[in-house]
């Protein structure tokens, strides 16, 4: 029962994430990374703010001990403030998919990191998965043209690999470190929204979101960021690192029907060849847990 409901928040966290690049995108517009930067913390703290009153746990916020804070503090530095710095910073820099694509190398991350920090094991089924899953999305984001993949921005591309290190271990670590997912994700926005706000001040100014961008940066702090990253973790609990790290890989798929509503651009056929390869390499690793299960009973 547990690993079926690791596979429904794995789903859920992509669904969420999958919005990420194209409201990113529309915000950066007219804000700089960091103003988003601290928009989206602040609103992903206060949306697992009330998440956390609403399910009554402060009870449980009282409990944390000292240790657990300087946990939190690094978690959020390491999670919700350099992680979305660089993602955001390589959406700034680079083109939506190129940014995505490199990004995207973090659950190959997440295993290696699984296998040196958890002990996980990675046989050739999961990296034949996980290789699988990754060729899907090259073929989704370069729409089946691998050559025509250019990126304009060093920086761009230094901060997009930035973010996939960063958030493979993140996962690893928030896997390791295991507190309640609301109130945990709750601390540690608070700390990611502390340095954004230093950040913003030291480099950057303040500027009054417009009622349109307020909506979007709403949805991408609370929703995308906060709710998703819960998500996340609470699919990583459940479930098995290599498993989740495959299947979060139909993310960038999902982005690219958001893109098509948001931003009006067409799901093209290489699109559904990609997520064909996707779900394949999904396939992959499930078939021997299937055979499991039915030899053991």
């Amino acid at each position: 029962m547990t690993k079926k409901i690791s596979y429904a928040f794995v789903i859920a966290a992509a669904l969420l994430w999958g919005s990420t690049p194209a409201v990113a995108k529309l915000l950066l517009t007219d804000l700089n990374s960091l103003q988003v930067l601290f928009f989206n913390n602040f609103f992903a703290l206060l949306g697992l703010f009330i998440a956390v009153l609403f399910r009554g746990q402060l009870v449980v916020v009282r409990s944390y001990a000292k240790n657990d804070y300087i946990v939190f503090a690094a978690m959020g530095f390491l999670g919700t403030f350099l992680y979305n710095l660089f993602l955001i910073s390589a959406l700034e820099a680079l083109p939506a998919q190129e940014a995505f694509l490199i990004n995207y190398l973090w659950p190959v991350l997440a295993v290696i990191f699984a296998a040196i920090i958890l002990r996980e094991k990675i046989n050739p089924r999961k990296t034949v998965g996980l290789l699988s899953s990754f060729i899907g999305v090259a073929i989704v984001v370069t729409q089946g043209n691998f050559l025509a993949l250019h990126f304009e921005s060093v920086a761009g591309v230094l901060f997009a690999v930035a973010g996939a290190v960063t958030f493979g271990l993140f996962s690893v670590l928030g896997k390791r470190y295991d507190r309640e997912q609301f109130s945990g994700m709750m601390f540690y926005y608070l700390f990611g929204t502390l340095y954004s706000l230093l950040a913003v001040i030291l480099f950057s100014n303040f500027s009054l979101p417009s009622a349109s961008q307020l909506f979007g940066l709403i949805w991408l702090g609370a929703f995308t960021s906060g709710l998703a990253f819960v998500f996340w973790f609470l699919a990583l609990k459940y479930g098995d690192t290599a498993k989740m790290s495959n299947m979060i890989f139909l993310t960038p798929f999902v982005s690219l029907v958001y893109i098509h509503f948001l931003v009006g651009e067409k799901i093209l056929i290489s699109s559904i060849i990609g997520l064909v390869v996707i779900i394949i390499g999904i396939f992959i690793q499930s078939t021997k847990n299937s055979l499991s299960s039915q030899q053991k009973t």
